[in-house]
């Protein structure tokens, strides 16, 4: 330690090192004292202590984060030593129909059956859409109708015609797609019940639009009234688009009159079935 009036030996000046502190050089003005400090790792450990997600290993110093192991916590180290959160990872609960959490090793999917269909679903499955609620939606349902109808009408004895059975009247009624996403196959029963007089010797045929479906003929000599035809047919009558309206109906054909025959009286029935599947 050099000070005016301190050197060459004239005084001397003691320095005593303390703990944790080291003293070099001799005091003089060429080799002045020299003071040194060094903590040792394990005094500042202790001053350390972890708080809340830091885990502190006392006797190493090594400071982590402390990753919870509570159910459902996703957080992990990733591979470069970082905190990771994958992506939606224990986010994510699922339901009905759902499995997994989200994250990379249990990916959200659904809970599919197996096909047993011997078509392929590719083109032969259905699909599911959302709705705008939110909803997850399938196919529309399919629908069904029938309807019946029915009407009597009289005529003022008109004579048959001699030729082939030709329409002289028609019944038609209008039916519904009850489908407004699906079409229709149409199915029509048809009946016709035509009422006849026939003189002796005289003779009449009856039908569909042009079809004879009966031949009466009165081999005697006295007149026969109230000569009952009733003839039905089923057909498919195409395919109505969804919603759509159509008109549906037949013609009554009658022909092949002789001897004065006449008809008088024609009920029409109609049922139609209406599938949209």
């Amino acid at each position: 330690m050099a000070r005016c009036g301190c050197g060459g030996g004239l005084c001397a000046c003691t320095v005593i090192a303390g703990e944790n502190v080291t003293v070099s050089g001799t005091g003089s003005a060429a080799n002045p004292y020299k003071i040194s400090s060094e903590v040792p790792c394990d005094t500042v450990r202790a001053c350390f202590t972890a708080g809340p997600g830091i885990d502190l290993d006392q006797a190493t110093g090594v400071i982590a984060a402390d990753l919870s192991t509570e159910p459902g916590n996703n957080l992990s180290i990733g591979p470069d030593g970082g905190l990771l959160v994958p992506t939606a990872g224990g986010q994510v609960v699922t339901g009905c129909g759902l499995t997994g959490n989200g994250s990379a090793s249990a990916p959200i999917e659904a809970a599919t059956g197996t096909w047993p269909y011997p078509c392929d679903p590719d083109t032969e499955g259905g699909v599911i859409v959302c709705g705008s609620d939110g909803v997850l939606r399938g196919e529309p349902r399919g629908a069904a109708s029938f309807s019946q109808f029915f009407e009597e009408r009289t005529y003022p004895d008109i004579e048959v015609p001699t030729g082939s059975v030709a329409v002289v009247d028609t019944y038609n009624a209008t039916v519904v797609n009850p489908s407004n996403c699906r079409p229709a196959l149409v199915l029509a029963e048809q009946e016709l019940d035509i009422w006849l007089v026939l003189p002796g010797g005289a003779g009449a045929a009856t039908g569909y639009d042009g079809d004879e479906m009966a031949y009466h003929f009165n081999a005697g000599t006295t007149w026969r009234t109230g000569v009952h035809t009733a003839a039905t047919k089923f057909l498919g009558r195409g395919v109505l688009a969804p919603g759509a309206s159509a008109s549906v109906g037949f013609g009554a054909a009658v022909g092949r009159g002789s001897g004065g025959a006449y008809y008088y009286r024609i009920n029409y029935v109609l049922r139609v079935l209406l599938l949209s599947l």
